[in-house]
């Protein structure tokens, strides 16, 4: 789906989408409502990153960051690969970076006031 499909009018919001792809857009809404998780995922939208560079970043210790991604990975929201005896974790495809750029941008728009736009 485009920006230019999402309007109220298009088709589409008129068919209630099949529960099982709503229970995975609910868990998934789930994951990202923790503030450590949302911070690692933008991180890992940029680009793969390992567990210790991940903690770095955020702010907090190893075993909970390999915690949260754990959880992320099992919920489907990023991908991992060996890279030596490292691990390194990414975004799982462009309908979660824009997700997470989506709901970033409107809390922008709700906290600096900016006007909503379709």
């Amino acid at each position: 789906m485009y920006a230019r499909d999402a309007g109220p009018d298009a088709p589409h919001w008129r068919d209630l989408p099949p529960v099982d792809q709503v229970d995975v857009a609910v868990e998934s809404f789930r994951m990202l409502a923790d503030p450590t998780r949302l911070r690692i995922m933008w991180l890992l939208s940029g680009g793969e990153y390992d567990v210790t560079t991940l903690a770095e970043a955020v702010g907090i210790a190893r075993p909970a960051v390999s915690q949260h991604l754990a959880k992320l990975r099992l919920a489907g929201l990023v991908s991992t690969h060996r890279d030596g005896r490292r691990a390194l974790y990414r975004v799982r495809g462009g309908h979660v970076r824009r997700m997470l750029s989506e709901a970033l941008e409107t809390a922008h728009h709700q906290v600096s006031g900016a006007p909503d736009h379709d």
